[in-house]
């Protein structure tokens, strides 16, 4: 069986995969001041909440774009597992069928999402990436990483108003029932939620420009906030980016 790890800056992912088929996920809060040993003590509690037997693991993969975290998840998944995991960086673009660019710099989770999309769609793809950041990764007709763009997330945003003003306060990521919002939180949900259908509406066009044409597939966690306010999207898969990890199996073992 294999495990694969995305640790990002709100949450760390974790996906069980036999035969290629994802068996179950568990997902924990990112803190990064937390020891290997807090963690594996949450990771063995979750797995075996849902039935999952940590020694039939028998390879792992790490993404990690928390350089402080990396350490303590790689420990914390040889304790855990019993195995040593790879840990994704540049020594090992060079393995994929992808072709990666900035190898010193481009986040690992990135690349898990194009290797995602070129395994989905088999052509220009881009990926729409609602995480913590909201990030548009971009492959072309060759498999080669074309470009990438990085926005605020959507709770970076809702967040920062919440945080930086004195009155307006945490509202929930949905869509209002009109762009004229009619109280405080309707207002905030227009020019956040709305707002951002727009700037994904933009930006997957420019890119398609530019590419020639692609399929265009959402992932990440608050994928679905916007799924029903575009038609940008050819595919919704909110695992995309552990299925991308998951398939670097068959080149890195």
């Amino acid at each position: 069986m294999l495990f694969v790890i995305d640790a990002g800056n709100t949450n760390i992912v974790g996906g069980a995969y036999e035969a290629g088929r994802l068996v179950d996920t568990l997902r924990i809060r990112t803190v990064p001041g937390k020891t290997e040993d807090e963690y594996g003590v949450i990771f063995k509690a979750l797995l075996e909440d849902r039935g999952i037997n940590a020694s039939a693991i028998s390879r792992l993969i790490i993404s990690s774009v928390v350089p402080q975290l990396t350490a303590s998840v790689e420990k914390m998944a040889t304790h855990v597992f019993g195995v040593k995991p790879i840990v994704l960086g540049a020594a090992e673009y060079s393995r994929l069928p992808i072709k990666v660019i900035a190898v010193d710099e481009i986040g690992s989770d990135l690349v898990a999402d194009a290797l995602g999309a070129w395994e989905l769609f088999g052509g220009a793809s881009l990926v729409v990436d609602f995480g913590t950041a909201l990030t548009f990764t971009a492959v072309d007709s060759t498999g080669t990483i074309a470009g990438v763009a990085i926005a605020p997330g959507l709770g970076m945003a809702a967040g920062s108003l919440s945080s930086a003003t004195a009155q307006l306060p945490s509202v929930p990521l949905e869509a209002p029932p009109s762009a004229l919002g009619k109280n405080t939180v309707q207002a905030i949900q227009s020019g956040v939620v709305l707002g951002y259908a727009g700037l994904v509406d933009s930006l997957v066009a420019r890119f398609k420009a530019e590419l020639g044409g692609a399929k265009v597939v959402a992932t990440g966690g608050l994928c679905r906030v916007l799924s029903g306010l575009t038609q940008a999207f050819d595919a919704i898969q909110p695992d995309l980016t552990l299925d991308g990890l998951a398939a670097m199996e068959r080149y890195l073992f």
